[in-house]
């Protein structure tokens, strides 16, 4: 029975290590909806930050680009968050292309942006390496 086990949880971590591009862009999307900065960063070891707030130089550790992220989101209250393109540009290299439409706490007027997640193969996963943001 042990045993069973065992070789279950193996399976359910191979499953969770093996996961898609696809499936990163889900969880990037979801974490990005409700503003969860942790989760959208997950376990990557640093990651280059071009938004607004932002300086575009040296990636950032986890700690820093969460905070950067939070401010990032402010007052944001999201309207709709659409995948638009997953593309792995060459083995282990990824992107994913997100279409955002949001408003800011206080105005009704919607704003779009483009956002780009750069993601890199890593330990059995994908793991965000750079996010963009274009108006």
């Amino acid at each position: 029975m042990a045993l069973c086990v065992a070789a279950a949880s193996l399976g359910a971590a191979a499953a969770t290590a093996q996961s898609s591009l696809a499936e990163a862009a889900e969880r990037a999307r979801t974490a990005w909806l409700a503003h969860d900065p942790q989760a959208l960063v997950g376990h990557s070891g640093s990651v280059g930050l071009r938004i607004p707030g932002a300086d575009p130089g040296s990636p950032l550790n986890r700690a820093q680009a969460a905070e950067l992220l939070r401010r990032h989101w402010g007052r944001a209250v999201e309207r709709s968050l659409v995948v638009n393109a997953i593309r792995e540009v060459e083995p282990g290299k990824g992107y994913v292309e997100l279409e955002r439409r949001y408003v800011v706490s206080g105005t009704l007027d919607e704003r779009r942006e483009t956002v780009l997640l750069g993601f890199r193969r890593g330990g059995g996963s994908w793991l965000l390496v750079e996010v963009r943001s274009a108006p």
